[in-house]
């Protein structure tokens, strides 16, 4: 079975962070620049939090809060679910369901940060794969393998 690192391994481990004291206005600027959904919130060397576009919706578009005056503290997910490199991706996939939740932060021993896996990776995961196994097997049905 395929796993986070797996993906990890084409994707890369890159991850977009900002700061408790990061202003949302700064936040969201960054999440538009890069063209990303989320943001992991670090603590020093701690993940403290992720602020994502369902935090930006939710607790300032919907209470009518000024970003440039809120922290990402005050309105980021403070609960953070995290994947293990090892966790087969059918196992992260049905944990993002059940939690309602787009971006996982891959975390390690001792909390280190590795990658983010997005339900979008996982899926473009299974769709490259299924479409080399469909031709592989049409290969192998006409007999040119």
């Amino acid at each position: 079975m395929p796993t986070v690192q797996d993906v990890l391994a084409v994707k890369g481990s890159k991850v977009h962070t900002t700061s408790l004291n990061a202003s949302v206005l700064e936040a969201t600027q960054k999440m538009n620049e890069h063209k990303i959904g989320s943001l992991i919130v670090m603590e020093g060397n701690e993940v403290a939090g992720i602020f994502t576009e369902r935090d930006v919706l939710s607790r300032i578009v919907v209470a009518q809060r000024d970003p440039s005056t809120t922290s990402v503290a005050d309105v980021m997910t403070k609960e953070v679910l995290c994947s293990r490199l090892d966790m087969d991706l059918e196992e992260v996939g049905a944990l993002m369901k059940t939690h309602r939740c787009r971006h996982l932060p891959v975390c390690g021993d001792g909390g280190k940060l590795h990658g983010m896996i997005s339900i979008g990776d996982i899926n473009a995961y299974f769709t490259n794969n299924q479409a080399m196994h469909i031709e592989y097997l049409s290969e192998y049905i006409y007999g040119r393998v």
